[in-house]
């Protein structure tokens, strides 16, 4: 960008922008694809790829109006984005949870785009700049709608399913833990009555040895009244 900045230097800097960030959802969109586990979801991205991939031509179709070369300008936001989703397929296990987790990181990338759409066609209009504005607002339609079927697919059952997952798991560590406390109480239980067998035979001992003194006593006794 030039030393004076003017709103249409903005307009060719930020259009650059919103190009790097498009052709890196080009590549990242497929393995978002590939993660999901809801066919919805699955189908729901695979659209959206085809559109970001006209979307890219209608950014370069505007750099050729505006008598610019199609360039692009490393986008870091969308960078950030990416990369926090090729994150969560690799630490995620495959479920309606990484479902949740991959709308939630695609509309991460809808709203950054809304924002930069709805920038761009403001500028391009303020310019006087109609046809790049029009190419502008069709790409910002398609961004909105996507963000809005994504919502849909969330609201429509993969939250609830994600929930339903939770549940099942707290259920499975419950009776996990109901299991390893009876085990505990029967091996308390086996280990008193041992003890109780035990202490059982010790007493009868004890009772025996008794009756072999008193057995003694009595042999004394019978044998001094003798002599």
């Amino acid at each position: 960008m030039s030393e004076t900045t003017t709103l249409r230097s903005l307009l060719i800097d930020e259009l650059r922008d919103v190009y790097h960030a498009e052709r890196q959802l080009v590549k990242a969109l497929p393995k978002l694809a590939k993660a999901a586990t809801s066919e919805e979801l699955r189908e729901a991205v695979e659209s959206h790829l085809a559109e970001t991939e006209e979307q890219v031509s209608r950014l370069e179709k505007a750099f050729e109006l505006l008598n610019e070369p199609a360039k692009a300008k490393v986008c870091a936001g969308m960078q950030g984005i990416v990369e926090e989703a090729a994150d969560l397929i690799r630490e995620e296990e495959e479920g309606a949870a990484l479902d949740a987790a991959l709308i939630a990181s695609a509309q991460r990338a809808e709203h950054y785009e809304i924002a930069a759409y709805g920038t761009l066609k403001a500028w391009a209009e303020a310019l006087g700049e109609s046809d790049v504005a029009e190419l502008l607002s069709a790409t910002l339609d398609e961004e909105k709608a996507a963000d809005e079927k994504l919502s849909a697919l969330a609201e429509a059952g993969i939250n609830e399913a994600a929930t339903a997952g939770e549940e099942e798991d707290d259920d499975e560590e419950a009776e996990d833990a109901a299991s390893s406390s009876k085990g505990k109480q029967t091996e308390g239980g086996t280990g008193a009555a041992a003890r109780g067998a035990a202490g059982g035979r010790s007493t009868s001992s004890g009772s025996g040895a008794g009756r072999s003194a008193q057995g003694g006593q009595s042999r004394g006794g019978r044998s001094g009244s003798s002599k």
